[in-house]
């Protein structure tokens, strides 16, 4: 298992840690700061999931007028996650 924290941008959240397996799911995902109802849903919600997938699915995704929000903010953190892992 691999431990990887991001640092999002324009968006309430302050850091992104999550793991990933052998299998390329993602395990224990956690956001530092931002909606504290939504954003642990989201954790519950991806536990044990693909990763690409996942990231697939909340790609693009916005929040206001920032033209981001944590979820495409995670799918950011995911891409970079599994490029460095194939690197």
């Amino acid at each position: 298992m691999e431990s990887y924290t991001f640092k999002p941008q324009r968006v309430c959240a302050k850091l992104i840690d999550f793991n990933l397996d052998d299998d390329g799911r993602i395990h224990d995902l956690n956001f530092m700061g931002g909606c504290p109802g939504n954003l642990p849903a989201i954790a519950k919600l991806v536990e044990g999931k693909n990763a690409a997938e996942i990231a697939n699915i909340l790609r693009g995704n916005v929040c206001g007028g920032r033209g981001t929000s944590c979820a495409d903010q995670l799918a950011i953190a995911i891409d970079n996650a599994l490029k460095s892992r194939s690197a």
